[in-house]
């Protein structure tokens, strides 16, 4: 079995300063992130990997403005945020929204997500254009209160899917009661 290496690594020790960023599989995530110039500053929460029966599929964190071992707090909080996924093995756009279908059908009844039927088929709209993701790319799901849930790969924007109730759905895909993975979820939320 594939061990899970997360360390705390201090990047600024001989300057004096104290900046840390997380170090998992290598993959050095910064301790805070900004979504837009001007725009609040987001804490790292807490990082993780996300493994599919033995595969290691992604390294996923969760930026908040104000840290929180809550899912129910995270999920509720109105304020932007930001899920980041580090890219560990090449998958299709129908294995990722398939897996993210998944865990939304999971932490939702299905009347609560008729509601948010509009805003699903634009985001797998978004994901059968990207077609793939490889090993090494980036994708952020970035919520900006004012515009909704901003997707992008590897910087460049590809879309952006409204609604504020949308977003707390889509966080629940990892923080949920039925998270997709569960060893996750504790590490996003800094356990």
């Amino acid at each position: 079995m594939i061990s899970v290496r997360a360390s705390i690594v201090a990047a600024a020790l001989l300057s004096g300063g104290c900046a840390v960023a997380a170090e998992v599989e290598g993959v050095r995530l910064p301790d805070t992130v900004r979504l837009s110039e001007g725009g609040p500053e987001l804490l790292l929460n807490g990082a993780g990997v996300r493994t599919r029966v033995f595969f290691r599929v992604y390294i996923g964190a969760l930026y908040l403005q104000q840290k929180t071992g809550s899912a129910s707090s995270a999920i509720a909080d109105s304020g932007a945020k930001r899920i980041e996924m580090h890219v560990l093995r090449d998958i299709t756009a129908d294995q990722f929204y398939s897996s993210l279908n998944d865990g939304l059908k999971a932490n939702h009844a299905p009347a609560e997500l008729a509601k948010i039927e509009p805003q699903l088929k634009q985001l797998e709209a978004i994901f059968q254009a990207v077609k793939a993701t490889r090993d090494g790319d980036v994708i952020r799901l970035d919520y900006v209160p004012s515009a909704g849930t901003r997707v992008t790969v590897n910087g460049e924007n590809k879309g952006i899917v409204p609604g504020e109730e949308f977003n707390r759905s889509l966080l629940r895909v990892w923080l949920g009661s039925q998270p997709v993975d569960a060893a996750l979820k504790k590490a996003m939320l800094g356990g």
